[in-house]
């Protein structure tokens, strides 16, 4: 099932870059605010998606991914700002155009799988001719032809999910967005659902997808958002976070699981050492060269292995909101 996945994968055409050159920014949002009562859940936002783009929306529980979704795709009206989606002052006078898989999963429970898919893309403005071929071939990428004739409340949880994210790319969309879609996957599901995801992207789609797992926006994206509190507090290409966040750690493997670290410790380069089994993993004094410590590392200790491990986008995250935090005033 999986082997099958990676190998559309590998077949699809690849003209993101063929989009992204042409037309104006597939979402464009300029000093965007909500509020509910007293809670501003989206403050003064500005973002812009290009064409062909594959952006995450990353930020914990809370932080007002999903209400800025529901602004991009007319849901919901924001208090001021404006909003673009594909040129359009309203996503709804470009909803043929768009795929969205909601926070909220809902299927019709009676209906048939193959029903259910062929509804949604008539929906969508699929000409009904083409949709039962184009519903095989949709099922047959996540290896669920089996179900085409199961009724919607006989399947699991997780299935029923992969049945919504075809169901929001049933009509090969411009634009794409998902809100939380891997929340509930296992961890066989969550590969299955990248891989389509990539698939789409490769096709030429434009995609968003929110989530509060940033591990899955730093394997996938190549540009990230980052919402604390209602507010962007990074917006940037993955390559230029990486590159302007310098790696502090270094993981070493000694020849010897109990060498002693002593001689690292006297490295003014090196601020701290945990053993965790065999590896040292050793924290660099702020404003070192990460190559030079490297050097000086390896050669005062024989390693099997020594690398620098960069920063992973939570670490960013909670670096940036710490920083923001330490320069508010009181």
């Amino acid at each position: 099932m999986a082997e099958r996945v990676e190998e559309l994968a590998d077949r699809a055409p690849r003209k993101t870059a063929e989009r992204a050159a042409s037309g104006p920014p597939a979402i464009l949002l300029h000093g965007v605010t909500k509020t509910f009562g007293e809670t501003q859940a989206v403050g003064d936002l500005n973002l812009e998606v290009p064409r062909g783009r594959l952006y995450g929306l990353i930020g914990p529980n809370g932080a007002g991914k999903t209400t800025a979704i529901r602004m991009i795709m007319s849901i919901l009206q924001p208090d001021c700002g404006s909003v673009s989606v594909l040129g359009h002052r309203s996503a709804l006078d470009a909803k043929d155009r768009i795929g969205y898989l909601p926070e909220e999963r809902g299927l019709y429970r009676k209906m048939r799988v193959g029903t259910f898919l062929e509804y949604m893309g008539r929906l969508k403005g699929v000409t009904a001719s083409i949709l039962p071929e184009r519903v095989g071939h949709r099922l047959e990428q996540l290896g669920l032809e089996q179900y085409l004739s199961k009724r919607c409340e006989e399947l699991s949880k997780g299935t029923q999910q992969k049945i919504q994210f075809l169901a929001a790319v049933m009509h090969d969309p411009d634009l794409l967005i998902l809100d939380e879609p891997f929340s509930g996957l296992d961890p066989v599901s969550t590969l299955q659902l990248r891989k389509l995801i990539n698939i789409e992207h490769d096709r030429g789609a434009t995609i968003v997808f929110s989530t509060h797992v940033m591990a899955h926006a730093e394997e996938l994206c190549d540009h990230v958002v980052m919402i604390h509190r209602g507010r962007k507090v990074l917006d940037d290409s993955i390559a230029d976070i990486r590159s302007r966040y310098d790696p502090r750690t270094i993981h070493l493997q000694p020849f010897r699981a109990d060498a002693d670290a002593a001689p690292l410790r006297q490295l003014l380069e090196v601020e701290d050492i945990v053993r965790n089994d065999a590896e040292l993993q050793i924290r660099l004094a702020a404003g070192t060269d990460p190559a030079a410590a490297l050097a000086r590392i390896a050669s005062a200790i024989p390693c099997s292995r020594i690398e620098l491990a960069r920063p992973t986008l939570e670490e960013i995250f909670v670096r940036t909101v710490s920083g923001a935090a330490a320069g508010r005033p009181r």
